[in-house]
């Protein structure tokens, strides 16, 4: 699989660098957020190769990759820049509702620890596993430092979650990174950590009262401490964020590298002991009492609600919201069952994969079920079954939700919990096991009911299959129209051959719109008509026109040339030039690339198919600026 061109096909079809902001990945997904959605075109980037499938949500444009998203995420970077990375550029933020901000805001701030918190989940479940496995045999395996030194580590992650969530905070508000790290960790430091922790001292900060107490937790008392803590971090960076703005903008230049961290750390540390942290303690103890209190009402039902309805949260990446409950309970509780209901959906969504894999006749399809099935049910990753079988059949996505919360209702029942915060899948099964085998034999057949059940009504009651064959949209030759609108003459000169017989299954399917390919015999690519330069791509080998009329033209020199990085190529006149018709926009080496065994073929299409009744490629054994080789009527 060539990664380059794969992320390079991906770039053109989002609007190219010029409509990129920013760019990040997570396991499964590139997350593009872009100037203007309407450049990206949705349905040519789904069929893409590497590409399972395409999700506008949350502001940013989605494209799912499955596991090879970190390959194809670094070729990206390669060939647009690091300045793109992880929403670092700096460009003007489009206006979008409060609600797609505050989730993208988010998944920005949570999405860059699942990592981390998910392999923690996996040594505490192996510990789990290895613990009740030993102790069988009489050996106390949490006696030994092997044990301990692994379990600390699994630890970490949430002991300290302020100083990360200090700097995944301060990175997704663009403010200082290191000076919110440093916020959180004086929350954490032990020496504080212990004075806040004792309630017989008061304790004050320039004259100000430190906030210390205690609180019932159903039988027992929790002491006020920022270790584990979640929201108190993040309502601090929020306010230094909106400080370290005005600081900038009163302090010179010339002092800002000295003034402004000092006066954000002076200014923040008083604020978040007396005020922010106190009142992000009482939120987060606010948000659990909700969560806890539903749970009361009826565990089954609140996990039926998660179980089935977690895959649907995934779709529009609204489960990102949620993991700031899951890690709240963690913090507060010392467990959680969020992601224990989650984990129903994720092994329902793997087994209607499995059934569609058992069920399909399509070689491709099975071979997208095998995998996703995989994935979901062994690291809990579901997106590849979702968006590569199951959403997209429709029907196997109904009976993942059913059996999501049928499962999710099972675990409710037996009051399941898991003793750490993990991706729920084979490898962290164990993590539910922490709290006794009862709890433990629940989690196991809700899982089993949502799978087993999942594949079962998949292959049983069925759906509707893809078809078998691999099939082409043919690029079919009509009868000229009885009246032509616009005649489009070759931009090249060359033999011009039907697009279907172009070796690219994008251009050949008209995917990228109807018209014509040229098999040049002169390097230069000109103005077919006069028209403005909408687009010249980066690598030079695909350029956009529009024409007076607005139809808009895309000419693609080559096949896999993005390879190249503009090699062999030269860029004649600017984007977004008007240009008559016959100006020169590019030139290229034409022998040169054949040499390096590049097909030449050059499908010329009009971009906007849509717009027109009927669009008509002409072939010719000979064209030039004087051969119409396209006509389409409206």
């Amino acid at each position: 699989m060539d990664y380059k061109k794969i992320a390079g096909d991906i770039l053109e079809n989002v609007g190219g660098k010029s409509n990129i902001k920013s760019v990040t990945h997570c396991f499964t997904r590139l997350r593009f957020v872009l100037k203007d959605e309407k450049k990206a075109n949705k349905e040519v980037v789904e069929h893409l190769e590497g590409v399972i499938s395409v999700v506008v949500a949350g502001g940013q444009f989605q494209v799912v990759c499955g596991a090879k998203v970190t390959k194809i995420y670094d070729a990206v970077i390669e060939i647009i820049g690091d300045a793109y990375a992880g929403g670092d550029v700096d460009v003007p933020e489009e206006k979008q509702s409060i609600g797609n901000l505050i989730l993208q805001k988010v998944t920005e701030i949570f999405t860059p620890l699942v990592p981390a918190i998910a392999a923690a989940g996996l040594i505490k479940g192996l510990l789990t596993a290895a613990k009740l496995l030993l102790s069988n045999y009489g050996y106390d395996l949490a006696a030994t430092d092997t044990y301990n030194i692994l379990y600390n580590a699994s630890q970490v992650i949430f002991y300290f979650m302020p100083i990360f969530l200090a700097y995944t905070t301060a990175k997704a508000l663009k403010c200082n990174q290191v000076i919110a790290m440093a916020i959180g960790g004086t929350l954490v430091y032990p020496a504080i950590d212990a004075m806040i922790q004792n309630t017989e001292v008061a304790s004050t900060i320039f004259g100000l009262p430190i906030m210390k107490g205690a609180w019932q937790i159903g039988e027992s008392v929790k002491i006020f401490s920022y270790t584990e803590s979640v929201i108190p971090i993040i309502l601090a960076v929020i306010v230094m964020a909106v400080l370290e703005k005005y600081l900038k903008k009163f302090i010179p230049e010339i002092l800002q590298i000295i003034l402004v961290p000092g006066l954000e750390l002076l200014i923040m540390l008083p604020l978040v002991f007396v005020v922010l942290g106190p009142i992000g303690i009482y939120v987060g103890n606010g948000v659990q009492f909700i969560y806890d209190s539903i749970m009361n009402v009826s565990a089954v039902l609140g996990g039926a609600l998660i179980g089935g309805l977690w895959g649907v949260c995934v779709i529009f990446g609204a489960h990102r919201a949620l993991l700031p409950i899951g890690l709240n309970d963690v913090a507060v509780n010392g467990h959680q069952n969020l992601l224990a209901f989650a984990g129903s959906a994720n092994f329902a969504q793997g087994g209607a994969a499995l059934g569609v894999m058992l069920k399909t006749k399509s070689k491709d399809l099975k071979q997208v079920a095998a995998s996703s099935a995989i994935a979901a049910t062994l690291v809990g990753i579901t997106e590849p079954a979702i968006y590569g079988c199951n959403l997209r059949l429709k029907k196997p996505m109904v009976y993942a939700v059913i059996c999501g919360a049928i499962g999710g209702a099972i675990m409710g029942l037996g009051n399941v919990y898991g003793d750490a915060f993990a991706n729920n899948g084979i490898l962290t099964i164990f993590t539910y096991a922490a709290y006794g085998m009862t709890r433990f034999a629940f989690y196991l057949i809700g899982i089993g009911v949502a799978f087993f059940g999942a594949a079962a009504m998949t292959y049983f009651i069925g759906f509707d299959d893809v078809d078998s064959k691999e099939t082409v949209k043919k690029n079919v030759v009509v009868e000229l129209p009885d009246h032509v609108d616009v005649e489009i003459a070759s931009p090249i000169e060359g033999e011009a051959i039907e697009l279907t017989d172009v070796n690219d299954e994008v251009f050949a399917s008209c995917a990228l719109g109807k018209g014509i390919a040229i098999i040049p015999s002169k390097g230069e690519v000109v103005a077919p008509a006069d028209c403005t330069v909408s687009l010249i791509y980066p690598t030079l080998h695909a350029i956009g026109l529009t024409l007076q009329d607005g139809t808009e033209i895309l000419i693609h020199v080559g096949m896999d040339t993005v390879k190249l990085n503009g090699k062999h190529f030269t860029k004649n006149v600017e984007e977004g030039s008007f240009v008559k018709k016959g100006t020169k926009i590019i030139s290229f080496d034409l022998e040169a690339l054949k040499k390096e065994g590049f097909d030449m073929s050059v499908p010329v299409v009009i971009s906007n198919t849509n717009e027109f009744s009927v669009v008509t490629g002409l072939p010719k054994a000979k064209a030039d600026i004087n051969t119409t080789v396209i006509v389409a009527a409206r």
